[in-house]
């Protein structure tokens, strides 16, 4: 088993210190936040052993679980990475791409393996249709939420449009090409509304929102294709798989036919993909275990999660220079 220990024990860090307590995968040490009060709380109420300093937990395993805020991820990481220890970031994996991108040179200079908390990746409704998606030309996602204090520290992009650059980022094989967007900040200093437009190199366009301050919650995500239409619900763990082929010469009574303007005739019909009950969390920290028990490639790579950050940049810089 690997030994595991926590930085950062708040709402997300305890969840974390929880399901890494029930994990086969690791031994949890402990943890370690700057708020040594709440972490004494923590301490007494789940029994979770609290170090004093972040020096002496890193010293005491194998692996760093970083939940901290996004501005001391790069720190974090930086003084566990030189002791030799695996880390997994939550996202994103830092305040600039500077940071990540030295980040990845010290998991490669000190042999250590690195994983980023992209937990959709992890949707059991997104992993029952990745494989379906190939070559997406028109992508279209709304991840909206509900307003909530926690997180209004940085943009809207960097809190939750990142999840979304990073599945599509993982569903289309091509290069960024332009991007243009437009923000609306109504009760943060930075934009609570989002809306970018991503060009890919092989004419693929994604058309992203993201808002903080809705009357409701909502993650879908819709993916457009030759011959077929994909549509994944990140929030109710569902996924729906339109697919069309050449329609047959006798249709059934219930075949769904279309014919166009020149007479060719499609079918329409329905996959629906068996979606797996899981816990994306859990998930995401077992298969970070297996990648290092195994020596394979981390699921959610240190440069994939630099991509995503480096696009959300590109996304921001365009809203501030409109």
């Amino acid at each position: 088993m690997l030994k595991v220990g926590v930085l950062g024990a708040g709402h997300l860090g305890k969840i974390h210190l929880r399901l890494l307590n029930q994990s086969s995968n690791y031994e949890l040490v402990g943890f370690y936040d700057e708020n040594l009060e709440n972490g004494a709380k923590i301490e007494k109420e789940f029994g979770y052993k609290q170090f004093q300093t972040i020096a002496t937990l890193i010293h005491s395993v194998d692996v760093i679980d970083i939940v901290t805020p996004t501005l001391s991820h790069y720190k974090c990481a930086r003084v566990a990475i030189k002791s030799g220890k695996h880390v997994f970031i939550e996202k994103p994996i830092s305040t600039t791409v500077e940071e990540a991108e030295e980040i990845i040179a010290l998991a490669k200079e000190y042999n250590v393996k690195g994983q980023v908390g992209h937990v959709e990746r992890f949707n059991p409704a997104f992993k029952a249709v990745k494989d379906k998606i190939e070559n997406p030309m028109f992508i279209e996602t709304h991840r909206l939420a509900e307003f909530n204090p926690r997180g209004t520290d940085v943009p809207v992009v960097l809190d939750l449009m990142i999840h979304d650059i990073d599945a599509i980022l993982s569903v289309v094989k091509s290069k960024v090409k332009n991007i243009s967007a437009s923000g609306v900040s109504v009760i943060s200093d930075s934009p609570d509304i989002a809306n970018a437009r991503i060009e890919f190199e092989d004419g693929c366009v994604a058309n992203i929102t993201a808002s903080r301050i809705s009357m409701k919650n909502m993650r879908k995500s819709r993916f457009f294709q030759k011959d077929a239409y994909i549509s994944v619900d990140f929030l109710d763990k569902i996924c729906e798989v339109v697919k069309m082929k050449d329609a047959p010469e006798t249709p059934g009574d219930f075949d769904m036919i279309l014919q166009n303007a020149e007479g060719v005739k499609k079918q329409i019909y329905y996959e629906n993909p068996t979606v797996e009950s899981n816990n994306a969390i859990l998930d995401e920290l077992e298969s970070f275990a297996d990648a290092i028990n195994n020596n394979t490639t981390p699921v959610v790579t240190l440069e994939q999660a630099t991509e995503a950050l480096r696009v959300a940049y590109m996304i921001i810089d365009r809203m501030q220079n409109k």
